[in-house]
């Protein structure tokens, strides 16, 4: 994942991440920090702004979090 987020951050500057669940927004935050290392070599420092996000998931309502990457 962290490789991913990287890849796109190169190519569009920015990257949207969402997860729901403890387990889910760990891993995403953690690929997030790994990413940082990745692109940082390029000169690129990357930021991450999060939100709560509202979704519909078989009919149930459920609160996740979007991470927004961005480099700066």
């Amino acid at each position: 994942m962290a490789g991913a987020i990287a890849g796109v951050v190169r190519t569009q500057s920015r990257v949207e991440v969402q997860a729901i669940g403890a387990g889910a927004i760990n891993q995403a935050v953690k690929a997030i920090a790994i990413s940082r290392g990745y692109v940082a070599a390029g000169g690129l420092d990357l930021v991450c702004i999060p939100s709560f996000i509202d979704i519909s998931i078989d009919g149930e309502e459920r609160t996740g979090i979007r991470l927004l990457v961005e480099s700066r």
